[in-house]
């Protein structure tokens, strides 16, 4: 469900491999995430690019999974469209920092550079 895809400098990527975030698959994307970002002490970044699809449940998964991170910040990439309107309508968009893309991510100073899209 998650693949580390980059770890430098305290920096941790990781790649969300299902194409949907539900009930079905929320408690299993919590215990990844934790598990994933365990040792990290710096920006964590989530390429979001494969998920088609999420709902309440994925959406709550997502804020345990920014919660565990203990007031380090989570950034979000790559979101489709349905999954971009679902952050928007729900206004996390200005809970969670995001990014176009996995590059525009790495390229950017962290959080403060975020949702300009």
């Amino acid at each position: 469900m998650l693949q580390i895809t980059q770890t430098t400098d305290g920096l941790l990527v990781l790649t969300l491999t299902a194409n949907r975030i539900d009930a079905a698959s929320a408690i299993h994307f919590k215990d990844s995430f934790r598990e994933a970002t365990a040792d990290t002490s710096g920006r964590v970044i989530m390429d979001l690019s494969a998920v088609t699809f999420m709902d309440s449940s994925g959406l709550g998964a997502m804020v345990a999974a920014l919660k565990s991170l203990q007031g380090k910040s989570l950034e979000l990439c790559g979101l489709t469209a349905a999954v971009d309107k679902v952050f928007r309508l729900t206004r996390m968009n200005k809970v969670f920092p995001i990014h176009p893309t996995v590059e525009q991510a790495l390229a950017s100073d962290g959080p403060e550079g975020a949702n300009a899209a």
